[in-house]
Protein backbone atom coordinates (compact mmCIF):
# COMPACT_ATOMS: atom_id res chain seq x y z
CA UNK A 1 0.00 0.00 0.00
CA UNK A 2 1.44 3.38 -0.95
CA UNK A 3 2.00 6.19 1.52
CA UNK A 4 -0.66 8.22 -0.28
CA UNK A 5 -3.24 5.45 0.09
CA UNK A 6 -2.30 5.04 3.74
CA UNK A 7 -2.51 8.78 4.42
CA UNK A 8 -5.87 9.03 2.66
CA UNK A 9 -7.33 6.49 5.05
CA UNK A 10 -5.91 7.81 8.32
CA UNK A 11 -8.81 9.99 9.45
CA UNK A 12 -11.32 7.22 8.78
CA UNK A 13 -9.23 4.57 10.55
CA UNK A 14 -8.53 6.75 13.59
CA UNK A 15 -12.17 7.82 13.84
CA UNK A 16 -13.26 4.18 13.58
CA UNK A 17 -10.99 3.42 16.55
CA UNK A 18 -12.73 6.20 18.50
CA UNK A 19 -16.12 4.60 17.81
CA UNK A 20 -14.89 1.10 18.75
CA UNK A 21 -13.42 2.38 22.02
CA UNK A 22 -16.61 4.28 22.86
CA UNK A 23 -18.67 1.15 22.18
CA UNK A 24 -16.62 -0.81 24.71
CA UNK A 25 -17.13 1.75 27.46
CA UNK A 26 -20.83 2.03 26.57
CA UNK A 27 -21.27 -1.78 26.77
CA UNK A 28 -19.66 -1.78 30.21
CA UNK A 29 -21.87 1.12 31.27
CA UNK A 30 -25.02 -0.62 30.00
CA UNK A 31 -24.18 -3.75 31.97
CA UNK A 32 -23.47 -1.72 35.09
CA UNK A 33 -26.76 0.17 34.71
CA UNK A 34 -28.71 -3.05 34.24
CA UNK A 35 -30.93 -4.64 36.85
CA UNK A 36 -29.48 -6.56 39.72
CA UNK A 37 -26.45 -6.21 41.88
CA UNK A 38 -24.14 -8.78 40.34
CA UNK A 39 -20.67 -7.51 39.50
CA UNK A 40 -20.59 -6.10 35.96
CA UNK A 41 -18.96 -7.92 33.07
CA UNK A 42 -15.59 -6.21 32.93
CA UNK A 43 -14.50 -7.70 29.59
CA UNK A 44 -15.82 -4.73 27.55
CA UNK A 45 -14.09 -2.33 29.94
CA UNK A 46 -10.81 -4.23 29.71
CA UNK A 47 -10.94 -4.20 25.90
CA UNK A 48 -11.86 -0.50 25.80
CA UNK A 49 -9.10 0.50 28.24
CA UNK A 50 -6.50 -1.53 26.33
CA UNK A 51 -7.66 -0.02 23.03
CA UNK A 52 -7.73 3.53 24.43
CA UNK A 53 -4.21 3.21 25.87
CA UNK A 54 -3.00 1.90 22.50
CA UNK A 55 -4.81 4.68 20.64
CA UNK A 56 -3.30 7.40 22.82
CA UNK A 57 0.12 5.80 22.39
CA UNK A 58 -0.13 5.73 18.59
CA UNK A 59 -1.12 9.38 18.57
CA UNK A 60 1.62 10.50 20.93
CA UNK A 61 4.36 8.26 19.50
CA UNK A 62 3.56 8.41 15.79
CA UNK A 63 0.89 10.91 14.74
CA UNK A 64 1.57 14.02 16.82
CA UNK A 65 5.37 14.09 16.34
CA UNK A 66 4.90 13.83 12.57
CA UNK A 67 2.50 16.79 12.64
CA UNK A 68 4.56 19.20 14.77
CA UNK A 69 5.58 21.28 11.77
CA UNK A 70 2.07 21.50 10.34
CA UNK A 71 1.05 24.67 12.21
CA UNK A 72 -0.75 22.68 14.89
CA UNK A 73 1.45 23.41 17.89
CA UNK A 74 -1.35 24.83 20.09
CA UNK A 75 -3.84 22.15 19.03
CA UNK A 76 -1.32 19.39 19.79
CA UNK A 77 -0.67 20.87 23.25
CA UNK A 78 -4.41 20.73 23.93
CA UNK A 79 -4.56 17.12 22.71
CA UNK A 80 -1.69 16.12 25.02
CA UNK A 81 -3.31 17.88 27.99
CA UNK A 82 -6.64 16.18 27.31
CA UNK A 83 -4.92 12.81 26.92
CA UNK A 84 -3.66 13.28 30.47
CA UNK A 85 -7.16 14.05 31.69
CA UNK A 86 -8.54 11.01 29.85
CA UNK A 87 -5.75 8.81 31.21
CA UNK A 88 -6.36 9.84 34.81
CA UNK A 89 -10.12 9.29 34.50
CA UNK A 90 -9.53 5.91 32.89
CA UNK A 91 -7.19 4.90 35.73
CA UNK A 92 -9.78 5.99 38.32
CA UNK A 93 -12.45 3.96 36.52
CA UNK A 94 -10.26 0.87 36.44
CA UNK A 95 -9.39 1.22 40.15
CA UNK A 96 -13.02 1.75 41.16
CA UNK A 97 -14.12 -1.22 39.06
CA UNK A 98 -11.43 -3.47 40.51
CA UNK A 99 -12.61 -2.50 44.01
CA UNK A 100 -16.16 -3.65 43.25
CA UNK A 101 -16.73 -6.97 44.89
CA UNK A 102 -19.57 -9.45 44.92
CA UNK A 103 -21.05 -7.49 47.80
CA UNK A 104 -20.73 -4.04 46.22
CA UNK A 105 -23.46 -1.72 47.32
CA UNK A 106 -25.38 0.92 45.45
CA UNK A 107 -22.92 3.65 46.47
CA UNK A 108 -19.94 1.81 45.01
CA UNK A 109 -21.79 1.02 41.79
CA UNK A 110 -22.93 4.65 41.55
CA UNK A 111 -19.32 5.81 41.88
CA UNK A 112 -18.22 3.53 39.03
CA UNK A 113 -21.19 4.69 36.93
CA UNK A 114 -20.32 8.34 37.55
CA UNK A 115 -16.67 7.85 36.62
CA UNK A 116 -17.56 5.92 33.47
CA UNK A 117 -19.99 8.64 32.41
CA UNK A 118 -17.39 11.31 33.19
CA UNK A 119 -14.78 9.50 31.10
CA UNK A 120 -17.17 9.18 28.17
CA UNK A 121 -17.97 12.90 28.39
CA UNK A 122 -14.28 13.85 28.42
CA UNK A 123 -13.56 11.53 25.49
CA UNK A 124 -16.53 12.88 23.54
CA UNK A 125 -15.36 16.50 23.93
CA UNK A 126 -11.81 15.49 23.03
CA UNK A 127 -12.84 13.56 19.93
CA UNK A 128 -15.06 16.43 18.77
CA UNK A 129 -11.90 18.55 18.50
CA UNK A 130 -9.40 15.91 17.45
CA UNK A 131 -11.31 14.45 14.52
CA UNK A 132 -11.99 17.66 12.54
CA UNK A 133 -8.72 19.41 13.42
CA UNK A 134 -5.96 16.82 13.83
CA UNK A 135 -7.29 13.91 11.80
CA UNK A 136 -8.36 16.09 8.88
CA UNK A 137 -4.85 17.51 8.72
CA UNK A 138 -3.30 14.06 9.07
CA UNK A 139 -4.83 13.08 5.76
CA UNK A 140 -3.32 16.18 4.14
CA UNK A 141 0.01 16.46 5.96
CA UNK A 142 1.18 12.98 6.94
CA UNK A 143 3.06 11.20 4.19
CA UNK A 144 6.03 9.03 3.42
CA UNK A 145 7.80 7.16 6.16
CA UNK A 146 5.75 8.73 8.97
CA UNK A 147 2.49 7.56 7.38
CA UNK A 148 3.90 4.10 6.74
CA UNK A 149 5.12 3.71 10.34
CA UNK A 150 1.74 4.79 11.70
CA UNK A 151 -0.10 2.44 9.33
CA UNK A 152 2.20 -0.43 10.31
CA UNK A 153 1.52 0.19 14.00
CA UNK A 154 -2.21 0.39 13.36
CA UNK A 155 -2.09 -3.03 11.69
CA UNK A 156 -0.88 -4.78 14.81
CA UNK A 157 1.22 -2.71 17.17
CA UNK A 158 0.66 -2.63 20.89
CA UNK A 159 1.37 -0.23 23.70
CA UNK A 160 4.79 -0.87 25.25
CA UNK A 161 4.52 -2.33 28.76
CA UNK A 162 4.42 0.39 31.38
CA UNK A 163 4.00 3.24 28.88
CA UNK A 164 2.02 6.19 30.25
CA UNK A 165 0.91 9.21 28.26
CA UNK A 166 3.00 12.34 28.59
CA UNK A 167 0.45 14.38 30.57
CA UNK A 168 -0.88 11.60 32.82
CA UNK A 169 0.85 13.02 35.86
CA UNK A 170 -0.06 16.64 35.17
Amino acid sequence: MSAVAVAGALAAALTREHHDIDAGFEAFLADLEGPGTAPPDTAPLTRAVTALRRHIYLEEAFLFPAMKGAGLFAALLVMHREHGEIWRSMERLVALTEALGDEAGAAERAEVLAECRALLAIVDKHNAKEEPIIYARADADLAGEAAERLAEFMRGGSTPPGWVCRAAGA
